[in-house]
């Protein structure tokens, strides 16, 4: 039996579900660029967009399967498609390895937004998985709002997409509203009926990541099944985005102790880009890649750090592309970072010379209302030297 980090797969949708964020839009040439970081990083599958849809999307990604022919990309390329023959058509034309097809499985989407039927639903998308497996294509069957579909519909809705030869199912908490305690119990219900199954979770209450790392914890008791992972770089997506993908790689590698083979050192650039091709900054606090994670200020933690980072870092410099680490003055400073951060200045200080600066210094942070500069440092220091502060 494959181990389970073998069975973990990552599906990026950055390029489909990130441009569906208000506001943004990505060119082509960004486009590419965000492939080629997803691909450099190792995702197993990209999903690239609509490729139903004339003009400028289907210009990339005619370029984009063009540079896996030629051996330049080598992740897996999807097409997202409604269950609709003729479109699927296009995902054949282009030349992509697989389709997702997605239709709502809830009853509120299928009465009040398609306004159908339960067995229209099933009809539709079984006779669109058999046409795409016709033409060879891998097929990942989405469910739409599953975490609001009633049980016993979406076991029937599972069954007969796995029967019409669907290679996975992706289950979507399309408006983030479920806990992982109930995930994990949904993801499991569904491996049993012998599927692969993908997450696809949104952050509506701050649990997509979280949300998506249950279905992982699921597939534990099922070894002859994979769980993919639906991720967006920093999280883009509907709303309040989908599950990011630099959050779900380092939670695999730390908090699960997996060793997937990622590329982790690109994470901070492709989500720089991201953030600049999007024009959605990154929050210094943002987990995994934001400015602050190896930015520290009050004292019991910098004199951790100082001694060993481990005190305090479980990811160090280096692991995801930033290599500074900082340590600055505030009001709640200590000794340690004051005579840590003078020696980077050059001015190594006594033990005396310290704690009478802190002081000094805890004064100046409250006044400024921010971290004194490496320049205001120095020219506080001469001037306590001529006791002109104390």
């Amino acid at each position: 039996m494959a181990q389970l980090s073998e069975r973990v797969k990552i599906n990026d949708c950055t390029l489909r579900e990130g441009e569906q964020t208000y506001g943004v839009v990505f060119s082509n040439r960004e486009k590419m660029r965000i492939a080629r970081y997803l691909d450099e990083i190792g995702v197993d599958m990209i999903e690239v967009g609509f490729p139903d849809e004339p003009g400028y999307e289907r210009e990339y990604i005619k370029e984009l399967v063009e540079e896996k022919r030629k051996g330049r990309i080598k992740a897996l390329l999807m097409g997202w498609h409604r269950p609709i023959v003729d479109e699927i058509k296009s995902s054949v034309e282009l030349g992509l390895d697989a389709v997702a097809i997605s239709i709502s499985t809830s009853d509120i989407m299928i009465e009040t937004k398609l306004r159908k039927s339960r067995e229209w639903v099933i009809d539709v998308t079984t006779k669109a998985i058999e046409y795409a497996k016709s033409q060879g294509l891998y097929v990942s069957c989405n469910a739409e709002d599953a975490s609001r579909t009633d049980e016993e519909f979406l076991l029937q809705f599972v069954r007969a997409a796995r029967d019409a030869g669907a290679d996975r199912i992706r289950f979507c908490d399309t408006l983030g509203c479920l806990h992982p305690f109930r995930t994990k119990e949904l993801i499991a219900m569904i491996m049993n009926e012998g599927i692969d199954v993908e997450m696809h979770c949104h952050n509506d209450l701050g649990m997509a990541t979280a949300n998506t790392l249950a279905g992982v914890k699921a597939a534990e008791d099922f070894p002859e099944r994979n769980i993919w992972l639906g991720v967006t770089i920093n999280g883009l997506g509907e709303r309040a985005g989908n599950a990011p993908l630099e959050e779900v790689i380092m939670a695999l590698k730390i908090a699960f102790g997996m060793e997937l083979g990622f590329r982790t050192s690109l994470l901070k650039e492709a989500c720089e880009y991201v953030a600049l091709a999007s024009g959605r900054y990154i929050p210094p606090w943002k987990p995994i890649v934001g400015e602050n994670l190896f930015r520290h200020a009050s004292g019991i933690h910098a004199d951790g750090v100082i001694k060993n980072p481990r005190n305090y870092e479980i990811i160090l410099p280096g692991e995801t592309g930033e290599f500074e680490r900082k340590i600055g003055i505030s009001k709640h400073s200590g000794i340690a970072a004051v005579k840590y951060k003078y020696s980077l200045l050059g001015i190594h200080l006594s033990d005396e010379e310290a704690r009478a600066l802190l002081t000094i210094l805890r004064k100046e942070t409250v006044q400024l209302k921010r971290m004194p500069l490496d320049k205001e440092l120095v020219e506080i220091y001469e001037e306590f030297k001529e006791g002109k502060l104390k």
